[in-house]
């Protein structure tokens, strides 16, 4: 399971880097590079992408990502297909981020199933709420895949102990409201709100929306457990190419 693998590797480190990546953007061949690439940087997890027309939590960046995959023709089965080859090739953890419409129409048990099949350990689907979740729910259990739950700064204590309840892995903090991509003030305003989620969760947290360099990192250090590094990945191969993010991940520790 997630959770024991994070404690595993924060025996040894103050804080993990899990990457993101939308898949078939540039091109699906660029998006295994771009994998093993990051792999080779020393992240510890991954969170791949598989494009969907209207993603709301994502920003200009991510959605412009989504939408030039689209339209190249990248197809759920080919997403789930690279999924499969980096989790057999790479000895990290790889979970899906998408939403919930990719799941209903593939049908939600032959997601997860899916998902379990081709050794992937988790999901993100910020826009399907627990309550409505229960299918997606009773699935991910049945297959020992962790379901991964957002905290908000709007989000107060009750609806984090409703969230807690039902999320396994590691809580997912979104640093502000809004989408990804914008600028996040990394001050006293974020700390309050971190110490908010860990009295809600004894689970591992994750904190990204807007984490985007090194100074980023180190103010998160002993507060979360896990950065996330995102638009400003994308933002890299957009102006310097995809051979420019290994060295990127790098010099994030």
């Amino acid at each position: 399971m997630l959770e024991a693998y994070i404690r595993e590797q924060r025996k040894n480190k103050k804080i993990l880097l899990m990457t993101h990546i939308v898949i078939g953007y540039p091109s699906l061949e660029t998006s295994f590079e771009m994998v093993k690439a990051m792999v080779a940087a020393g992240v510890e997890l991954m969170e791949l992408q598989i494009p969907f027309s209207e993603p709301i939590a994502d920003g200009p960046v991510i959605l412009k990502a989504n939408q030039e995959a689209l339209a190249r023709g990248v197809t759920v089965q080919a997403c789930l297909d690279l999924a499969e080859e980096a989790a057999r090739t790479f000895d990290i953890p790889f979970l899906l981020m998408t939403y919930y419409n990719i799941l209903f129409k593939y049908g939600v048990e032959r997601f997860v199933q899916t998902m379990a099949q081709r050794q992937l350990r988790g999901a993100i689907v910020p826009d399907l709420p627990h309550e409505e979740g229960q299918d997606y729910l009773q699935a991910m259990n049945a297959h020992a895949l962790d379901p991964i739950f957002i905290y908000a700064p709007t989000t107060d204590a009750a609806r984090m102990a409703q969230i807690n309840a039902h999320a396994r892995g590691f809580v997912y903090c979104v640093a502000r409201k809004g989408v990804t991509g914008q600028q996040t003030d990394f001050t006293a305003t974020l700390e309050d709100y971190l110490a908010r989620c860990r009295r809600a969760t004894q689970l591992p947290l994750a904190l990204g929306f807007g984490v985007k360099d090194k100074a980023d990192i180190d103010f998160l250090t002993g507060k979360v457990d896990i950065a996330v590094i995102g638009t400003q990945t994308l933002r890299i191969v957009e102006t310097q190419g995809p051979s420019a993010v290994q060295s990127f991940i790098a010099q994030l520790r």
